[in-house]
């Protein structure tokens, strides 16, 4: 009932306003990757990746600013969508669509020169947080002195559709609940006293919930994801350090909770404006039942990136240690791509 309330007063809100011509751009990018694999078959070793999007923007008549966006998957099918609602009172964006999720955008946000550690396919079993990436809900973003950037979105269902307008996605998976996510990027060079020396420094948190079933247990129906990360650059260094945990919730009534702690490093190195290298590791450990022995999945990866204009050309050798938090078991990767932005 609150969130039919508040779109109705939306409604009003952007209905007694009338909207200038706007405008719709279209832009894109397409990669092309090498990527092997030393303890599995690679096969073909060449994959591709591309991806449209087209963007419009407009401003009523009362200052609020309308944005939206709508992408494609690889095939070129409809994608993701977004439609953004920014400055109301001077302060807000309230936003709806199937993309841009608070977590998401915090998933690994240490520095690297190319790709996330695990980004490159190697390592097993690894959980991102953001699960509530592609469904579709209502958000609200602000900034608050000294809390910072602000970052919350709520997804009704996160039953994993995309219903059309004047639509609902009926009993597409009616065994599951709604989602929450939040995200905070304090402002720390506002901090009386200390944001002086705090430049260079930056910090960010979130948290998510997501009720992934209604008819069993709070126990067994509930993940939940947490991480923070704190980045530090001066001249050409830049370092951060991230911790992740992902609360999975009893698989099975009576057993334990299965949990994934993770740590995240990055350290990064911009030789000039064009080239830069990092070294990037992953080490997550999985905690189950008491029966089951985990041991520590670790990644380690050098990265190499250059840029040119609208193309990067980028490099990664990533090695894993206990693949899928099994012991002695390897998933060594070497990925080279070449992407372009138009």
């Amino acid at each position: 009932m609150k969130i039919t309330k508040i779109l109705v007063a939306l409604s009003f809100l952007f209905g007694v306003s009338t909207a200038n011509a706007g405008e719709i751009t279209v832009s894109g990018s397409m990669e092309t990757t090498y990527h092997t694999s030393s303890e599995t078959t690679t096969g073909n070793p060449l994959g591709m990746d591309r991806e449209l999007k087209f963007s419009g923007s407009t401003e009523l008549d009362n200052g609020i600013t309308v944005s939206m966006f709508q992408d494609t998957s690889d095939s070129l099918a409809f994608g993701n969508t977004h439609i953004e609602f920014g400055n109301i009172a001077g302060v807000a964006s309230i936003y709806v669509g199937s993309d841009k999720d608070p977590m998401d955008a915090i998933d690994d946000v240490t520095p690297t020169a190319y790709e996330e550690a695990n980004g490159s396919g190697s390592g097993t079993g690894y959980l991102d947080v953001g699960a509530l990436a592609g469904e579709t809900g209502i958000g609200i973003k602000f900034s608050l002195p000294f809390i910072g950037a602000v970052d919350a979105r709520y997804v009704p269902k996160a039953d994993g559709s995309e219903p059309s307008d004047n639509a609902n996605s009926n009993d597409t998976s009616h065994s599951v609940g709604s989602g929450r996510s939040l995200s905070i990027k304090p402002d720390l060079a506002s901090l009386p006293g200390i944001g002086g020396m705090l430049d260079g420094f930056s910090v960010v948190g979130g948290f998510e919930e997501e009720d992934t079933s209604t008819i069993t247990a709070r126990d067994t129906s509930e993940k939940q994801g947490y991480t923070a990360a704190v980045n530090y650059s001066s001249g050409p260094i830049s370092v951060g350090f991230q911790k992740k945990v992902i609360v999975v919730g009893e698989q099975a009534t009576g057993n334990d909770d299965i949990e994934h702690l993770d740590t995240i490093i990055g350290l990064a190195y911009a030789i000039n404006d064009s080239l830069s290298v990092s070294y990037n590791r992953y080490e997550s450990k999985k905690t189950d039942d008491d029966s089951v022995n985990n041991e520590v999945q670790e990644t380690d990866a050098i990265n190499i990136g250059y840029t040119v204009g609208g193309m990067t050309i980028g490099f990664q050798d990533a090695q894993t240690d206990n693949a899928n938090y099994t012991a002695a078991t390897k998933d060594d990767t070497r990925t080279i791509g070449i992407s372009v932005a138009f």
